[in-house]
């Protein structure tokens, strides 16, 4: 597989899997044979999963990247002994506490994405940038002020745009019913308010999202046009 397609779901969810540690291998950079060069893709994805590791108390070195030709073959045998080695230095990963904040992370990776998108698709030829490509602070600031989305049922058309278009089926509702995400399932991806033509659906950070409305007052009081 083409690191290009390295994704951060296939990394934490490795380690919520149990694996105590994750090397990924890639072509050297600047040969890739595609224009996309998706090795730097992958690099940028571990440098920013190695800051999300960080922001939740797990030991960066269980994640390393490489990059190395098919007849690098004592390279790459020398590379997963020294990983082998690594992870028997930190131990296996046993924290129970750490498997509901992967879970978290994972649940939280479509918002990761699209608030990190332009960092992701940077190409950094310079090794000495890498290091400060994703800062802490800004991993810090980026967890602490995550979004809730809330369908404001006094602007909701019940049009079903949001409901049809949300990847998770995290939103409830029907013809002439107010909307209503369900906060558990919700994604953060923000695609509801993509879909919403009439401004119904609001981002909200730092302030609690209202309790949705009864069943029995859900009538939409505006129809859509």
């Amino acid at each position: 597989m083409c690191t290009g397609r390295v994704d951060l779901k296939h990394i934490f969810y490795a380690f919520y899997k149990g694996i105590d540690g994750v090397l990924i291998v890639g072509c050297r950079l600047n040969e890739c044979k595609f224009a996309t060069e998706g090795n730097y893709h992958a690099l940028n994805v571990v440098l920013l999963a190695k800051r999300i590791m960080e922001h939740m108390g797990m030991d960066p070195r269980r994640l390393r990247v490489e990059f190395m030709s098919s007849a690098d073959g004592p390279l790459f045998a020398r590379t997963v002994k020294e990983m082998v080695e690594t992870i028997r230095q930190i131990g296996l990963l046993e924290d129970g506490n750490l498997k509901g904040k992967i879970e978290e992370v994972l649940k939280l990776i479509p918002y990761i994405k699209i608030a990190m998108r332009g960092k992701l698709t940077v190409k950094l030829k310079d090794p000495s940038l890498w290091e400060a490509h994703f800062t802490r602070e800004e991993i810090s600031e980026l967890f602490n002020n995550v979004p809730s989305y809330w369908i404001d049922p006094d602007e909701c058309r019940a049009c079903m745009a949001c409901l049809r278009r949300c990847p998770v089926n995290a939103i409830d509702g029907g013809k002439k019913l107010v909307h209503i995400i369900d906060q558990e399932k919700c994604i953060k991806c923000g695609t509801c308010m993509e879909a919403c033509r009439f401004g119904a659906v609001k981002k909200l950070v730092g302030q609690p999202v209202p309790p949705p409305l009864p069943e029995e007052k859900r009538a939409v009081k505006k129809e859509a046009a």
